[in-house]
């Protein structure tokens, strides 16, 4: 006989505001006071009022600011869940992401010559995720969600975005009205500026019930182009093209696929290309490993000749074809590969002495185990998580590789994530 289900216990009533110093910043941007307890919107130094129970408080109001709070620049800041930091000038703030990285990499026992981080600026981003749900038969609601929450936050502006995205949202709100057919449709727009336009790459559509109508797609794609958009997608397969998406990389033109991945700032691509160049002067042949579409690729082949290999079949043909019209390369050789269920060999890098790789999140672990075994003098490692690198690089300074250098990168302005480029040598 199954047991009934003791009741719920009633929660603890909050009580009263109280009042904390904030000692710290956490991992996730909020201030830290004694306890420990989490206050978002504060500061290191500052009395703030905070109400609720727990670990993690509400904040109410600063009673004694930091001389470092700033106005934020965004009116959604304080209900939006997408930036964390707006409140905190912009030195100190990237010194509190270096200084994390430099804790991450110490947890390992690592240590290194610390580069001037790169730091992208105010509308800079080509690249964001933006939600869509139901509004009103001309117009979508669109934005982040809101804060620890579920709810939406119907945006005007975003600071962090390109002026070009910025300009763009009404027309993406008229975009996505079309996308509600079925109740259980949460749609996401994953919009990227290119050269010749934006390039909105549509999920989250119910299909299950057939996916988008015929005049649902009928809608979607006259919205398109009275929006004069590059190309919308739904889940890769095109709704509307007016033109194929490019970019320039080095000296190549890239066609991207549908969804390609792309550094989310232009600067900061530029600023990491050109680190990984200066750190493989002088190579004579270069393994290029978790290369996307390129984005390192077609700089390293004006140095020595290149073998580039990605898990997406999509990237390494559009790698390909523009690797055949670029100029002044020494050779590009591609090939789609899981390197997680077959990295590249030790015994495949016996003529390669510098290799480069740029893994997902969740890193290279099985990559950098042959990395460690091969002859490879120089790994140069581009992160987006500093606790898989610095999980990675421990396996190859244990095999005999120091790691000199590191570049912190931040291109995820306002939020507390902290990039990075480290240069390996033996």
């Amino acid at each position: 006989m199954r047991r009934p289900r003791p009741a719920p216990r009633p929660a603890k009533p909050a009580g009263p505001p109280v009042e904390l110093t904030i000692q710290a910043v956490g991992g996730e941007g909020d201030g830290v006071a004694n306890g420990p307890v989490f206050v978002p919107f504060s500061l290191p130094g500052e009395r703030v009022l905070a109400s609720g129970s727990g670990e993690r408080r509400d904040f109410v109001e600063v009673l004694e600011a930091s001389p470092q709070r700033v106005t934020p620049p965004c009116p959604h800041f304080f209900v939006c869940g997408g930036c964390a930091l707006q409140h905190w000038e912009h030195p100190a703030y990237l010194d509190w992401k270096v200084e994390r990285l430099r804790t991450t990499l110490a947890r390992q026992h690592l240590e290194a010559e610390f580069v001037p981080a790169y730091a992208a600026g105010p509308e800079t981003r080509r690249r964001v995720a933006l939600h869509a749900r139901k509004g009103s038969r001309d117009a979508a609601r669109l934005g982040y969600k809101v804060r620890k929450s579920w709810d939406l936050v119907d945006i005007s502006v975003c600071p962090i975005s390109d002026p070009g995205i910025q300009a763009a949202i009404p027309a993406m709100k008229r975009l996505a009205a079309p996308l509600f057919e079925h109740p259980k449709s949460a749609p996401t727009l994953h919009v990227t500026l290119t050269d010749t336009g934006l390039d909105i790459d549509i999920s989250g559509v119910e299909e299950k019930s057939g996916g988008l109508s015929a005049d649902g797609r009928m809608q979607l794609a006259e919205q398109a182009a009275a929006a004069d958009f590059a190309r919308v997608t739904l889940n890769g397969e095109v709704a509307y093209m007016a033109r194929q998406p490019q970019v320039r990389l080095g000296q190549a033109r890239v066609a991207l696929p549908a969804g390609a991945f792309l550094q989310a700032t232009p600067g900061a691509e530029a600023a990491m290309a050109d680190f990984v160049l200066s750190q493989a002067a002088g190579a004579s042949r270069i393994a290029d490993l978790y290369c996307g579409v390129g984005t390192f690729t077609f700089r390293l082949a004006e140095i020595a000749p290149v073998y580039a290999t990605d898990f997406a079949p999509a990237a390494i043909q559009a790698l390909t074809s523009a690797s055949a019209t670029a100029p002044g390369l020494k050779g590009v050789a591609a090939e789609a590969r899981d390197l997680v269920r077959r990295p590249v060999l030790a015994e495949e890098l016996k003529k390669t002495d510098v290799a480069v790789f740029d893994p997902p999140r969740a890193g290279a672990a099985e990559q950098t185990a042959e990395l460690a075994r091969s002859a490879v003098s120089r790994v140069i490692g581009v992160s987006c998580n500093p606790a898989t690198f610095a999980r990675d690089a421990r396996v190859l300074v244990d095999a005999g590789f120091r790691l000199e250098r590191v570049m912190p990168v931040d291109q995820f302005l306002w939020s507390p994530h902290i990039e990075l480029v480290g240069v390996f040598s033996r």
